[in-house]
C-alpha cells in the first residue's frame, strides 16, 4: 500500500532541461524523508510537483491518498508547505500574517488569533508580533514563514530547505518542533543541503542527483555502503608524503587522498584500532614524523561524494526554479 506521499516515475523539464527523471518516493505516515542533493538535483521541482505546483510531464503522484492531478484541491487542504524563500506579506505585522492564513483555513477569528499567538511564542517572535514583516530580518521572515506552515498542523508536511538562513540556536528549535510534529503522526518530505539535518530527522534517505534517486535507506545504510573505516594522518613534513601515501596504500582498502592546505591523508580502512597501530608502527619505522591521526566512522557527507561526485554544497544550478537564497541570520 502506497505512503502518505508516494511518486511514481515522475518526469518533469523546462526545455531542454530534464528537471525530474523518473523519480520514485514512497514515504510511510508518520516518518520523514530526507531528501538531499546538490542544488539542480531536482529536490525542489519534486516538491512543486507534490504539492500541486507544477504538472508533471510523466509519472503519477499521491497525497494523503489522493491523485495530485485529479483531486489538487482536496491535495491542498491535507498539507503544508514552507518553501525555500519566506513568503509572508510584508505590509502585515506577523500576528496579522499568521491569523490572515488561521482564517483562510476557515478557523474562527478567536482561533486564529489563538494559533498565531502560540506560534508567535514558538518560534521567538513574541516580541516583534505587531511590527510589520517588512521590517523583520531575513531569518525573522524565515521563521514566520514556517510558523505559517504550521498554522493548521496538517497531517503531511513539505519542508523545502527549512532551515536556510536560520543560526544555529534557532535551527535547533525547528529540530524539536519537526520532531514533534512527526510524533505526533505527521508524514513529512523534507529537503536539505545541510547532511547533519538529514542525519538527525529523517527515518529515510533518499539522495538525488541530475533528477534521478540514486540512492535511499536510512542513515546507517547509506554510510555502510561507502565501505569501513577512514584513517586520517596529518603530516609533520609535507616533504614526507609520498613515504606516507606508500604505507596508506599498502594498509589501506582504496584510493589514498591528500589534502594539500592541512598536511593530511586519509584512506578507506577495515581493521579498526589494530590497523592504526599498524599504521603508526610502519610510518615510525620510515622515520616519517606525524602531528595527528586518527580512525573515524564514515559519514553522510562521505555518502554524497562517494555517489555524486561532489559535496551536497554544490553551486547553483537549473532545478526549473531560479532565484537566490535567504542568507540573513536573525
Amino acid at each position: 500500500m502506497p505512503g502518505a506521499i508516494y511518486a511514481e516515475g515522475l518526469v518533469k523539464t523546462f526545455g531542454d532541461v530534464r528537471a525530474l527523471d523518473g523519480v520514485d518516493i514512497d514515504v510511510p505516515e508518520g516518518t520523514v524523508l530526507g531528501l538531499l542533493g546538490p542544488n539542480g538535483a531536482g529536490k525542489t521541482t519534486t516538491v512543486r510537483v507534490l504539492t500541486t505546483l507544477l504538472r508533471p510531464d510523466g509519472g503519477r503522484a499521491e497525497v494523503a491518498g489522493l491523485d495530485v492531478l485529479k483531486y489538487p484541491n482536496q491535495v491542498r487542504r491535507s498539507i503544508g508547505l514552507s518553501g525555500q524563500f519566506a513568503a509572508v506579506d510584508e505590509y502585515l505585522t506577523g500576528r496579522e500574517n499568521l491569523q490572515m492564513v488561521g482564517e483562510l483555513y476557515q478557523l474562527t477569528s478567536k482561533d486564529a488569533r489563538r494559533r498565531a499567538d502560540e506560534l508567535l511564542e514558538r518560534f521567538n517572535l513574541a516580541d516583534a508580533a505587531d511590527r510589520i514583516a517588512k521590517t523583520y530580518s531575513g531569518g525573522m521572515r524565515r521563521r514566520l514563514d514556517l510558523a505559517a506552515a504550521l498554522v493548521v498542523s496538517p497531517p503531511v508536511m513539505f519542508m523545502d530547505e527549512p532551515t536556510t538562513g536560520l543560526d544555529p540556536r534557532n535551527r535547533q528549535q525547528l529540530w524539536d518542533v519537526i520532531k514533534e510534529l512527526v510524533a505526533g503522526g505527521t508524514t513529512m518530505l523534507l529537503t536539505t543541503q545541510y547532511l547533519e539535518e538529514a542525519d538527525n530527522l529523517a527515518d529515510t534517505i533518499a539522495v538525488v542527483d541530475h533528477g534521478k534517486v540514486i540512492a535511499r535507506g536510512t542513515s546507517d545504510q547509506l554510510k555502510s555502503q561507502t565501505g569501513g573505516d577512514v584513517v586520517e594522518v596529518t603530516l609533520h613534513d609535507r616533504d614526507r608524503v609520498e613515504d606516507a601515501e606508500s604505507v596508506l596504500r599498502a594498509l589501506g582498502d582504496g584510493d589514498v587522498t591528500y589534502t594539500p592546505h592541512v598536511r593530511k591523508l586519509s584512506v578507506p580502512a577495515s581493521g579498526g584500532a589494530k590497523l592504526l597501530a599498524e599504521v603508526i608502527r610502519e610510518l615510525d619505522h620510515r622515520g616519517v614524523e606525524i602531528d595527528d591521526i586518527g580512525l573515524r566512522r564514515p559519514t553522510l557527507d562521505d555518502v554524497f561524494i562517494s555517489l555524486t561526485g561532489h559535496a551536497a554544497e554544490a553551486d547553483e544550478a537549473a532545478d526549473g526554479t531560479a532565484g537566490t537564497k535567504e542568507t540573513s541570520t536573525p
